[in-house]
């Protein structure tokens, strides 16, 4: 059935396609009016779940982490410094090994206050052990919500499915709705093996030494590095379980094929942007005009940002002449977050491209078509070598 909606209804519908049995959130622009159409949505009963109302986004996110471990599945959302306000219960989510699903709508981190759009907030949560994906259209949004439900609980990791504010969360774009019966079929019921239950008590999360020790049983357990690892290990294992995921989704719906990496002329490209989000479908344009001009150049729209798809990245990249990385956000004190990773990825390559590294468009700032048209084709007919900075595009000077 095809919609004509805003992004936060598209994520609103994929949420109560997922059957979602605990929603908690608390307001905060670009992302409000998600949860408000979810609150419509179980009080009109077209969602049967339990909508709580909190004090806070700690809040929030803390009502998440104990309704999944009673084993419900539940759903959270959130922008900017409420992102923030969560990050204790962010890293309890992602330790605690639930399968929780948050819809973080990106927008810029105060101070100075901002409502408008980056991605420095989930940037800044990157290395909390969340999967993060990134979206750059409505119908990616619908669709990875539902497959982040079945990904966060094949492999016990939360996941961050983000998408651009106002850019994607207040726009209306046509998009597909998925057959309810279909996606029943595609992410089966909750169930939790560690679900609180007197019956069978357990003790989780409990002080952890540094060093392994025996259980009551005598069953040698893990301590906190070895916690750490296994979360570690199982983040890498899940790039080929999404990719399973997105493969069975795309057999009952016909939508997919590129969870990873998805890319827009960069067969045989001696150049390659990458970037992230709606940016990415904004470059196409650019790059269509570069190529009418004569230069073979490609886009690559970075989906999956944690865990990194390093091979991926390599598979990609590695045969072009130069990559030209825009991007949203940065880590503060050395270089953009996204180029720092892929300039990584890279450096074992016997053969491999210069790379050059754009921050644009922080707080809102406007993307202006030439100034991304000017950047890009400097990039391609300049230098071939390694930067370690980042270039900005639309300073007011």
């Amino acid at each position: 059935m095809k919609r004509i909606e805003s992004g936060n209804v598209a994520a609103a519908l994929g949420v109560k396609l997922a059957k979602t049995q605990v929603v908690a959130a608390y307001p905060i622009t670009p992302q409000t009016p998600l949860t408000e159409k979810l609150s419509e949505l179980i009080e009109a009963g077209e969602l049967e779940a339990e909508y709580i109302t909190v004090e806070s986004e700690h809040s929030a996110l803390a009502v998440c982490i104990g309704a999944a471990s009673a084993g419900a599945r539940a759903f959270t959302a959130t922008s900017a410094n409420g992102l923030l306000y969560m990050s204790e219960q962010v890293h309890w989510a992602a330790g605690a090994r639930l399968p929780l699903v948050m819809c973080v709508v990106n927008r810029g981190v105060g101070a100075p206050w901002t409502v408008w759009n980056d991605h420095q907030d989930s940037i800044s949560q990157r290395d909390a052990g969340w999967i993060q994906i990134y979206v750059n259209d409505h119908q990616e949004i619908i669709d990875t919500v539902i497959k982040a439900f079945r990904l966060a609980e094949t492999v016990s990791i939360p996941v961050m499915v983000c998408y651009d504010g106002y850019y994607l969360s207040h726009t209306h774009m046509p998009f597909d709705v998925p057959d309810e019966n279909k996606v029943d079929t595609f992410l089966p019921a909750y169930s939790y093996k560690h679900t609180l239950n007197p019956e069978s008590p357990e003790n989780l999360n409990t002080v952890t030494m540094p060093f392994a020790r025996p259980d009551r049983d005598g069953v040698n357990k893990p301590g906190y590095m070895d916690i750490r690892h296994n979360l570690q290990q199982e983040l890498r294992t899940s790039i080929p379980v999404f990719e399973e995921i997105d493969t069975a989704y795309k057999a009952i719906f016909g939508r997919g094929g590129s969870p990873i990496l998805s890319a827009y002329k960069c067969e045989g490209a001696d150049f390659i942007v990458a970037a992230m989000g709606s940016l990415s479908n904004r470059i196409k344009d650019i790059v269509d005009e570069l190529n009418l001009e004569g230069l073979k150049i490609g886009v690559l729209s970075v989906h999956l940002y944690r865990p990194f798809p390093q091979a991926q990245i390599i598979a990609a990249l590695q045969d072009a002449k130069g990559v030209i990385v825009i991007e949203k956000a940065l880590s503060y004190g050395n270089q953009g977050a996204l180029f720092g990773d892929i300039k990584a990825a890279l450096y074992p390559c016997i053969k491999r491209p210069f790379a050059h590294s754009y921050i644009i468009g922080l707080g809102g700032r406007e993307i202006k078509k030439a100034d991304l048209y000017d950047a890009i084709k400097e990039s391609c007919t300049t230098s071939e070598t390694f930067e370690d900075t980042s270039r900005w595009i639309g300073l007011n000077r």
